[in-house]
């Protein structure tokens, strides 16, 4: 840490992973910086608690859960605003899929009990049936449709950061990456994709670049900002807040978009009716608040749908 402001800036993205073990900003997930993020303050405006029950939404709920009334959500928490991260106080968890997650519940007239859970362990443990679903910025792939049922509620994807000082300028083909070190999350799609195209460095005759895997944000961003790594490969909307906040460091550029979404057990008959929730929100205009409270209209998508295939650029 180079000055006090950067100091600052750093500890609110180290109080937002405190306690946990996983970077929740996970998959994808775009676009001009967040609103959220010219500002050290995360924003806490209420965008949901007046909506109603919708009862047509509402019928497409097995009979099970509409008489229970409840369905438990594995949330991932600890990555950079606008994903799940928590307030100063260390208890209060906040982010757009938070709001989202809450408004879906309010459509349906149903609770969703909250259950913190690192990022990794949530989409195993929704075959057990240890949760209904589970939220956490992840991403549609179709490695993941084989398992996994997603109603999309997001357009967000994996792009780059650096420190300002780096040659990089713009990360088209992971050749460029040749020779670094490049810091990602655990568990997530950047980890998968960078692992999976790791030979390509080789077969063009270079040295191959170097994975560096960290269960907490903070952890990702202070392994580049003392040099331990090259460059971070995380969300479109997560860099350009983290960035914004931090001294030093730029948004490199996007790299492949994904669909966000709500997971669930493959089959589940949840699905239609977290569609169907998904959106009445977008029609009732809630959908349209909420991305601007968290400045990332321009990851809106026109409608949700149901486990679609993976986005190729």
């Amino acid at each position: 840490m180079r000055t006090t402001s950067l100091t600052s800036a750093f500890a609110l993205i180290t109080v937002a992973a405190l306690g946990l073990t996983a970077c929740g900003s996970g998959d994808g997930a775009s676009d001009a910086a967040p609103a959220a993020a010219k500002n050290d303050k995360i924003p806490t405006q209420d965008v949901v608690s007046g909506l109603t029950k919708d009862p047509a939404a509402a019928k497409l709920l097995p009979a099970g859960v509409r008489e229970r009334g409840r369905l438990k959500i594995a949330v991932s928490v600890g990555g950079n605003p606008p994903n799940s991260t928590y307030l100063p106080d260390g208890k209060t968890i906040v982010g757009q899929d938070i709001d989202f997650a809450n408004a879906v519940g309010k459509v349906l007239g149903i609770e969703l009990d909250q259950e913190v859970a690192s990022f990794e362990a949530i989409l195993p443990a929704l075959d057990s049936g240890k949760y209904d679903l589970g939220t956490g910025n992840f991403g549609v792939t179709d490695e993941r449709r084989r398992t996994i049922d997603f109603v999309t509620y997001i357009n967000d994807g994996q792009g780059f950061a650096v420190r300002k000082d780096s040659d990089l300028k713009k990360v088209t083909d992971l050749k460029q990456l040749c020779g670094l070190n490049v810091a990602t999350g655990a568990g997530t799609t950047f980890e998968a994709t960078l692992e999976q195209n790791k030979g390509i460095c080789e077969k063009a005759g270079e040295k191959a670049y170097d994975v560096k895997t960290y269960a907490e944000s903070s952890a990702v961003w202070s392994s580049l900002q003392q040099g331990r790594s090259d460059v971070v490969m995380s969300t479109i909307n997560g860099l350009r807040y983290a960035v914004a906040q931090q001294e030093g460091l730029r948004f490199l550029n996007e790299f492949h978009r994904l669909d966000v979404g709500f997971a669930f057990k493959k089959g589940t008959p949840l699905a239609p009716a977290f569609r169907a929730a998904v959106n009445k929100l977008i029609a009732d205009g809630t959908y349209a608040r909420i991305l601007k409270k968290w400045g990332t209209t321009p990851s809106a998508i026109a409608k949700s749908r149901i486990s679609p295939p993976e986005i190729k650029d």
